[in-house]
Parts: structure tokens; sequence; C-alpha cells
């Protein structure tokens, strides 16, 4: 605005005026020259321009436009300009945070307030491990050697690729009766998966390698006091003995077995025995598998189920609840979110009504009198 009021000095500010002294005086000759104060009606001109106007008439009719049109400028700023108050209210409702969510996990009644962090802790679920293919490399390779090493042995014909595919994550003794079908003889068939277990020992020559971010996965759990359960199909002494190689003892609170459970995956019979054992409900606890097997097993028995994509791709593993390429990409948050017993698929189905009958006596009725 200090740029419109050329020739004139501001001498003070009232609200809604500006009090100017006298104008300066034009030169006599002086161009065209713009004013932003005109309304877009024209220019100032020069008194080269009025003739018959004397230069001391010009100077006041040139004051009184600038007066004026100074004052409307200034009306105009304090009516659009919002006053201190109004703007702090503004910028006070502005950052007013949103309600945080209620903590489901927290009861406001309990007195206790080491309880109360107890339940909001992460010791009310379950973690049930695969050891092979999760916690350490699985080498399904040298699993297909050993069958066809015990087929030429017992002289039966060299099983497929699908059936050997099927047989994966099973018991010796499930595979032999039910998939390969080679006897039915209860002592022929302890014999046979002993045997075919030693073959795969020798094979393997003992050696076991971690999966990049499974121990400090498990060492996470501990440090929340969550609870593990090992489940393997390979024989206890085995499963042990991989434990120790692994320098990983002590990391479990328990393993099972082949010798507990009289059924592999994809039967759930393991996984509900491993649920017992850590004393917890199915709905609690959370399976980490690697295989369709292990999520069908998982979810038969009520159980969530995270599939790492190590020997089977990302694709083949839609089914379960969450695939991870490895355990470092979950947080314990995660494994609470997958726990949660108000999830919609642990909800129970609600109570249909049953249909009237009467209606459909009243149809069969007028049926018969139709007839």
């Amino acid at each position: 605005m200090a740029a419109g009021l050329t020739g004139a000095a501001i001498l003070g500010r009232i609200p809604g005026r500006i009090i100017l002294s006298d104008p300066a005086p034009l030169p006599p000759q002086q161009s065209f020259q713009s004013c932003e104060f005109c309304h877009g009606r024209g220019r100032l001109r020069s008194t080269s321009s009025f003739p018959g106007i004397s230069p001391q008439r010009f100077q006041q009719r040139r004051g009184a436009t600038v007066i004026s049109a100074a004052m409307a400028m200034a009306a105009t700023q304090e009516a659009f300009v919002p006053s201190r108050d109004s703007r702090r209210e503004h910028l006070e409702q502005s950052f007013v945070a949103a309600p945080s969510p209620r903590n489901r996990a927290d009861d406001a009644s309990l007195n206790n307030p080491l309880l109360r962090r107890e339940r909001m802790g992460c010791g009310w679920l379950g973690v049930i491990m695969e050891w092979e293919g999760v916690v350490v490399e699985e080498d399904l390779s040298l699993d297909r050697k050993a069958w066809r090493a015990i087929a030429e042995e017992e002289g039966k014909s060299l099983p497929p690729a699908f059936l050997l595919k099927r047989a994966a994550g099973m018991k010796n003794e499930q595979a032999i009766s039910e998939v390969l079908c080679w006897s039915r003889d209860f002592q022929h068939i302890k014999r046979m998966a002993k045997r075919k277990e030693d073959l795969y020992q020798y094979m393997q020559r003992g050696t076991y390698r971690l999966l990049p971010g499974s121990r400090d996965f498990v060492q996470a759990l501990k440090r929340y006091k969550v609870p593990i359960s090992v489940a393997s199909t390979r024989p206890r002494r085995i499963t042990e003995r991989a434990i120790e190689a692994v320098g990983m003892e002590g990391f479990f609170d328990e393993v099972v077995a082949a010798e507990d459970v009289y059924r592999g995956k994809p039967d759930p019979e393991m996984f509900l025995y491993a649920a017992e054992r850590l004393g917890f409900i199915p709905e609690r606890c959370i399976v980490f598998g690697s295989s369709n097997s292990s999520v069908e097993a998982a979810h038969d028995a009520r159980m969530k189920c995270v599939a790492v994509a190590g020997t089977h791709p990302v694709f083949e593993l839609g089914a379960a609840d969450l695939v991870v390429k490895r355990l470092t990409e979950l947080s314990v948050v995660d494994l609470k979110n997958l726990a949660d017993l108000d999830a919609p698929e642990f909800q129970a189905p609600e109570p249909q009504l049953e249909e009237s009958r009467e209606e459909d006596r009243d149809l069969e009725e007028r049926r018969f009198m139709a007839l």
C-alpha cells in the first residue's frame, strides 16, 4: 500500500482511516503514471493532460483520490483479517489428537498393576514352530533319495515324485502304510521306517544350517516371554541332537517329536498336542510352517499359521494367514494381532432362526385341497 501513496507522507493510523499530509507537487510535465487506487478506471495524468485546471487544484483532487482509495483498502483488509483469539482457537482445534483405541487386553477393574501389565504382555499366546524349514534349512532332495534307497533295498518300485511330495511332512510309518502302500504289517512298517530314517541321517551327516534371522526371532520371543514349542516328525533323539548342534538348547519350552503322536501332517494331532503341552487353547497358538500341509493342519486345529517361504515359493502358500520370506520381517505386534480372539474368524456363528413350519403345513394343505 505504501507504493501507491506516492507523494504523500503517512502521519498516523486510525481504524478505518489513514491520515496523510499534503501530497508533494508533481513535475509540470509528468508522463502517464498508473495508480492502483483508481479501481481500474484509468490512469493518473499530469496537469498537461487537463487544460484549464490549475496545478494547485489538480494536486487537491489527486490527494483526495489517494486518501479515499487508501481508506477503502484499509477497511477491506480489516474486514478479512481474523482476530488473534479466533486464530488461536483454530490452531488449538487443529492440533487436538484423536482418541486412542481401547486396549482389549487391559482390564481397568483389576487393582493390581502388575497383573494388568502381565495381561498386556505376550504371555497369553503360544508359538509352535516346525524345526525343518522354519528354524533350520530343509533339504527335500535328501528325503527323496532316502525313500528311493529303501525302495531298492525292499525290492519295491521307485515311488513317483507326486507321491513323495505328498509324503513330505508325514511320519515315516504313515507314509509307508497310507501313501506308498508298501505293507500293512505293523512290525514290517516299523522296521522300514527306522531304516529309512537311518539312511536319511547318514546322507545328511549331521549338518544343520540355521535359516537367516531364525535365532534372532527366537531370542526376541524369549525376551517377551512367549512360550515356544518345537514340532517335528523326526525321532526325539535326532531332534534334540539337532537343537544342540546349532547351539539353541534352552530356547524352547517343549519339544514334540514323532514318538508323541500317531499321525503327522496334514493331521492336526501334532499341533494340538503341542498346544496342550504349552497350556494354551488352540486359538491362542500360532503355527510356523513351511508347506501347505502345515497350513492345512494348523487351520484344522483352529490355529493361525505363518508360512515361511523357503522350500516353496510365496504364491504357493497363499492359504496361510501370513507369508514371510524371513522371520525377521515379523514383530511381536503381528503375533498379538494374529492371536486376537476378537478376530472375525474366531467368532461363533450367529444363531439362525428356524423356519416356521406352520407356513409349510398351510402350503401342503392347499396342495392337497387342489388335488
